[in-house]
C-alpha cells in the first residue's frame, strides 16, 4: 500500500507540474505567434479547461468509481500526453490574423481556443479525480498537487533555455507519459495486492501505445530530442503575427522569454533608424536579428576599422554625441550592436551595453564574433540584464546614456498592440537613469514619430517633464532638446541645464543634417502642446491636457506603466481618432482593445455553454440560502487569489526584467506557500465546536 500511495504521489505531482509548465510555455508560443498580451491568453484557458474537467467528473460521478481510480488516472494521464502533443502541432499550424475582417479574427480565436483547451480538460479530470477519489488525506494529495505545480513554474524556464518553445511543450508530453506510467504501475500493484486477476485484454495500434504509457513516454521524448536537434529546420511557428515564415533563418535561438532569429546576410544600404537625407551613399554586408517575429536589429559585418562605420553619424538616434563624447558610454539594449558602434564612432573609449537578452551578447561574443567585431573593440563591456535594475544598482557614472527604440515592439507591433508595460519608460524608471549620470551627463532616448501627431513623442515629453520635476528641477526646458525626422525623434535630457555652447552644437547638427529641431531650451516648440506639457505640475494638469488632446498624455509610473496605450476609452472622440489614424498608436490600441474585448465574450460564451447552462440544474437542488453565499465565498477567493497574482507577478517583472520570469516566480511563490499552507493542515485539528 505505501508503494502505491508514492507511486499516485508521483503520478500526481507529475501530472500537475505539468499543468503549470504547458501554461507558461503556451504563453511563450504565443509571443511568437501573435501579440504579448494576448499570451496570457494561455492562463484563462487553462483555468477555464480545467474547470470543464472538474465538472465532467462530477457530472457523471457514477462512470469514477473510487475502486478504478489508479487505472482510470492513467489512462486520462495517457490522454493528456497525447493531447499535448496533438495541441502542439496545431497550434503552430494555426494563424491569428489581424488583417482580417472582424468576424474572420473570431472564428480564428474560436479555432485557437478548441486547440488549447483539450490538455487542460483532461488534466482538471485527473486532478479532480486524485482529490475527490483517493483514500489518502486532502491535505497531503492537494499539498503534492500544488509542490508539483510549483515545481512546473521552474523547470519550464530550465527547459526553455535548453530547448525551443516547440520541442519543450512535446517535452511535456513526454513527462505526462511518464505521469501515466507511475498511475499505470500503481495500479497493477493495488490488483496485485487485491489478489484480484489480471486483466487479459490485447490491444494494437494507438490503444497498444495508450496501455503502454512508458513507451509512450520514451517515443514522445524521442521526438522532443530529435526535433530540437534538427532546428531552426524542426517543427516552428509557420505564420508569426501575419508572416510566413517557412523560410530557414541563418541562425536560431530561444529561451525563456524570446525567440531570436538570424537572417541571411544581405549587402546593400545599411539599415538605420533615422537616417539623414544628406547622409552619403554607403554599402555592407549586414545581417537582420529578429525577435519573436516582429522586434528587430541589424547586426553590421564589422572588421575592426572604425571609420568604415562613418554613416552612424548621420542617424539622428545619435545626435547627442555631437554634445558628448568622452568620458563613458552606456547603451540601453545591445541587440546586434549598432548603437554601441555609435558610441566608439564618435569617440568613446569606454562603452558599456546593458542586454536584457543573453542571446545577443552570446552570438556577439561568440557565434558571430567574426562577423561583427564589436566585441574585440577595446572599452567595450557587456552586461547581461534588466537594464533598469541594472543602473538602479550600479555606483558607476556615465557622460551619455543611449536607449534608441528599446522597448517591448513585438508587443506594440508598429502600434498595433500596445497595452504591455514597460518599466523603462516609467517616471521612476527614469529616476534610475538621470542618478547615473555625471553632473553635465545627458541620457537620449529615441522613439517613433509622425509630424501629423503628436502621440509617443508627446508621452515622451510628459514623462522627461515629471521625472525631471522629480529630481527637483523647475524648469525642465531648460534640460531638454528634442529634434525630428520624417519618422523619428531624439529627446536629449541633461541633467543640468543645456550650456549656450551644447544649444549651438545641437542646433547647427540639426541643422545641417536637415532634422527639425521641435524643442529646445530658448525658444518656442515647434508644437504649442509640447510647451503645454512642460508646464504641467500636477496629475490634474497632465489629464486635462490628456482630455483636450484626446489621447493619454499623462506621464506612466510604475503603478500605470502603459507608455504605449494611450487610447482613452471614456473618450468618443479619443477612439475616434483612432479609427482615422491609419499608421499611428491610438490606432494600434483600439484594434488591440477590440481584440481583448473579442476574446473576453468569446470565453464568456463558451463558458456559458459549457460550464454554467450544464450546472444548473444541479444548484436547483441545492437551497438557495447554501449555493448564494458558497457561489460568493469562492467567488471572492478566486478573485483574491488573482488580484494577488496580478500584483506580485507585476512587481517581480521590475526586478526580473520580464513578464515570463515574473510570472513563473510569482507563481511559484504563490503555489508553493500554499501547498506548503496544505501539508500543515494535515497536522492541525481544526476546533468545530
Amino acid at each position: 500500500m505505501r508503494r502505491t500511495r508514492l507511486l499516485f504521489l508521483a503520478g500526481l505531482f507529475l501530472i500537475c507540474m505539468c499543468t503549470l509548465m504547458l501554461q507558461i510555455m503556451q504563453t511563450r508560443l504565443l509571443s511568437v505567434i501573435t501579440w504579448y498580451y494576448l499570451a496570457f491568453f494561455a492562463i484563462s484557458m487553462a483555468m477555464f479547461g480545467m474547470t470543464a474537467g472538474s465538472l465532467c467528473v462530477y457530472f457523471n460521478a457514477k462512470r469514477f468509481p473510487p475502486e478504478r481510480l489508479l487505472e482510470q488516472l492513467a489512462g486520462i494521464s495517457t490522454g493528456f500526453a497525447i493531447a499535448v502533443v496533438f495541441s502542439t502541432l496545431a497550434m503552430i499550424f494555426s494563424t491569428i490574423s489581424t488583417i482580417v475582417e472582424p468576424w474572420v479574427q473570431a472564428l480564428l480565436w474560436l479555432k485557437m481556443i478548441l486547440v488549447i483547451l483539450p490538455p487542460y480538460v483532461l488534466a482538471g479530470m485527473a486532478i479532480s479525480l486524485a482529490l475527490t477519489r483517493s483514500p489518502w488525506p486532502i491535505g497531503l494529495v492537494y499539498g503534492v498537487d500544488l509542490l508539483g505545480a510549483a515545481a512546473g513554474c521552474l523547470l519550464v524556464l530550465v527547459l526553455l533555455t535548453w530547448l525551443d518553445g516547440v520541442s519543450a511543450l512535446l517535452g511535456v508530453g513526454a513527462i505526462g507519459a511518464i505521469a501515466a506510467t507511475c498511475f499505470q504501475v500503481a495500479s497493477h500493484a493495488a490488483v496485485r495486492a487485491s489478489g484480484a486477476p489480471p486483466s487479459g485484454r490485447q490491444s494494437t495500434g494507438l490503444r497498444y501505445l495508450a496501455r503502454h504509457p512508458a513507451l509512450l513516454a520514451a517515443i514522445i521524448a524521442g521526438a522532443t530530442g530529435y526535433n530540437a536537434t534538427i532546428q531552426p529546420a524542426g517543427f516552428g511557428p509557420t505564420v508569426v503575427k501575419d508572416r510566413d515564415e517557412t523560410v530557414l533563418p541563418a541562425a536560431e535561438q530561444w529561451n525563456s522569454f524570446s525567440r531570436v532569429r538570424a537572417w541571411r546576410e544581405t549587402t546593400g544600404a545599411p539599415a538605420m533608424w533615422g537616417a539623414s537625407p544628406k547622409m552619403p551613399a554607403a554599402t555592407l554586408g549586414q545581417q537582420y536579428l529578429n525577435i519573436d517575429g516582429d522586434a528587430g536589429t541589424a547586426m553590421y559585418r564589422f572588421n575592426g576599422d572604425i571609420t568604415t562605420l562613418d554613416f552612424l553619424k548621420y542617424d539622428i538616434t545619435n545626435l547627442a554625441y555631437r554634445i558628448r563624447n568622452q568620458g563613458r558610454a552606456a547603451v540601453i539594449g545591445v541587440g546586434g550592436g549598432r548603437d554601441m558602434l555609435s558610441a566608439h564612432v564618435f569617440g568613446f573609449n569606454d562603452v558599456t551595453g546593458v542586454e536584457l537578452n543573453p542571446i545577443f551578447i552570446d552570438w556577439l561574443t561568440h557565434r558571430f564574433r567574426t562577423y561583427n567585431r564589436l566585441a574585440d573593440l577595446a572599452g567595450t563591456r557587456f552586461f547581461v540584464d534588466e537594464a533598469r535594475s541594472w543602473f538602479a544598482r550600479t555606483d558607476e557614472r556615465f557622460d551619455l546614456i543611449q536607449m534608441s527604440l528599446i522597448d517591448t515592439w513585438a508587443a506594440t507591433g508598429a502600434g498595433a498592440f500596445s497595452l504591455s508595460e514597460n518599466a523603462l519608460y516609467t517616471v521612476q524608471g527614469w529616476q534610475h537613469f538621470l542618478h547615473a549620470l555625471t553632473p553635465t551627463g545627458v541620457f537620449t532616448v529615441s522613439r517613433w514619430y509622425n509630424p501629423d501627431n503628436i502621440t509617443e513623442v508627446g508621452r515622451l515629453v510628459s514623462l522627461a517633464t515629471a521625472a525631471l520635476r522629480a529630481q527637483g528641477v523647475n524648469d525642465p526646458k531648460a534640460h531638454l532638446f528634442l529634434a525630428g525626422s520624417s519618422s523619428l525623434a531624439t529627446m536629449i535630457i541633461s541633467r543640468a541645464p543645456l550650456s549656450q555652447d551644447d544649444r549651438h552644437l545641437l542646433r547647427a547638427a540639426a541643422t545641417d543634417l536637415a532634422f527639425t529641431e521641435l524643442l529646445s531650451p530658448d525658444r518656442e516648440a515647434a508644437a504649442p502642446i509640447l510647451d503645454q506639457i512642460m508646464q504641467a505640475r500636477s496629475a490634474t494638469d497632465f489629464l486635462s491636457l490628456s482630455h483636450r488632446q484626446h489621447i493619454d498624455l499623462t506621464p506612466p509610473t510604475d503603478d500605470r506603466p502603459f507608455f504605449f496605450n494611450q487610447l482613452l476609452l471614456t473618450d468618443l472622440a479619443s477612439i475616434l481618432g483612432g479609427r482615422n489614424d491609419q499608421n499611428g498608436v491610438i490606432r494600434g490600441n483600439l484594434s488591440a482593445t477590440r481584440t481583448i474585448g473579442m476574446i473576453i465574450l468569446l470565453s464568456i460564451a463558451v463558458v456559458l455553454a459549457t460550464i454554467v447552462l450544464p450546472s444548473l440544474p444541479a444548484i436547483r437542488r441545492v437551497p438557495a440560502a447554501l449555493a448564494l453565499p458558497g457561489t460568493i465565498y469562492f467567488a471572492l477567493i478566486g478573485l483574491g487569489f488573482m488580484f494577488i497574482e496580478v500584483g506580485i507577478i507585476q512587481r517581480v517583472s521590475l526586478f526580473l526584467g520580464h513578464p515570463v520570469h515574473g510570472l513563473a516566480i510569482g507563481l511559484f511563490s504563490i503555489i508553493l506557500s500554499t501547498g506548503i499552507g496544505s501539508l500543515i493542515s494535515e497536522r492541525l485539528a481544526l476546533d468545530t465546536q
